[in-house]
């Protein structure tokens, strides 16, 4: 499984959202990405790629987009 598959899967199933929707995904712009939403994403992104964010990357990953500009500090590339 690729890097985007894998960080496509974590919004997926937790939001219930299909892939076309990802790219206009941000925070609190569904009712599922709430504050609980959200730190669940954060759990199933750091499992999948083997990391730990700190604090202020976790309140920056507000878009699906901007979540791939978090990533990429942790050395996650999506150029697969």
């Amino acid at each position: 499984m690729t890097n985007l598959e894998k960080y496509n899967r974590a919004f997926m199933m937790n939001f219930r959202v299909s892939e076309a929707e990802l790219p206009e995904m941000k925070y609190e712009g569904l009712g599922k990405w709430d504050s609980v939403g959200h730190m669940d994403l954060i759990a199933d992104l750091e499992s999948a790629f083997g990391i730990e964010m700190d604090t202020k990357d976790v309140l920056d990953l507000s878009t699906y987009e901007k979540g791939k500009e978090v990533l990429a500090k942790y050395g996650v590339s999506f150029d697969e």
